[in-house]
């Protein structure tokens, strides 16, 4: 076993910080409209959707949850009116997801409040060198 070092323990413990800061930010904002920030991607990810669909489980790979834990979610979400589940003709086990009209006008209604959260929370707080740094990281940090 290799312990980290006490460097390598002070990045990892300020990384995690920092995701928990900023996404407790972006919550707390994104309720003020009604919304959860699974609420947010997955109404978000629809709207970019040929015909604002999905299937459950392209949403839940995007999500990086398990389907059933997406089901539940978006049962939860077509009771607010905010998508509708349908068959998938594709997979008889399957379903899509649909947003609805009612979903697209949370979505118009949110983004605004979504993009400034983001802005005060992480954008604004950093350099473009900083942004970068961001990028080029989390591309070494993708994949398994």
């Amino acid at each position: 076993m290799r312990w980290l070092s006490p460097d390598e323990e002070r990045a990892w413990r300020a990384f995690l910080r920092v995701v928990v800061a900023v996404q407790r930010g972006t919550a707390r904002d994104l309720g003020t409209v009604g919304l959860s920030e699974p609420d947010y991607e997955v109404l978000s990810t629809l709207s970019e959707r040929p015909d604002h669909t999905s299937t459950l489980g392209e949403q839940a790979d995007k999500m990086g949850w398990s389907r059933s834990r997406l089901s539940r979610h978006a049962m939860r979400m077509e009771a607010r009116g905010l998508l509708r589940r349908a068959p998938d003709p594709a997979d008889g086990r399957g379903c899509l997801l649909v947003l609805t009209e009612q979903g697209l006008d949370a979505l118009d209604n949110a983004a605004p409040v979504h993009v400034e959260s983001v802005r005060h929370h992480f954008v604004d707080r950093l350099t473009a060198d900083d942004l970068a740094a961001i990028e080029r990281i989390a591309r070494r940090l993708e994949g398994p």
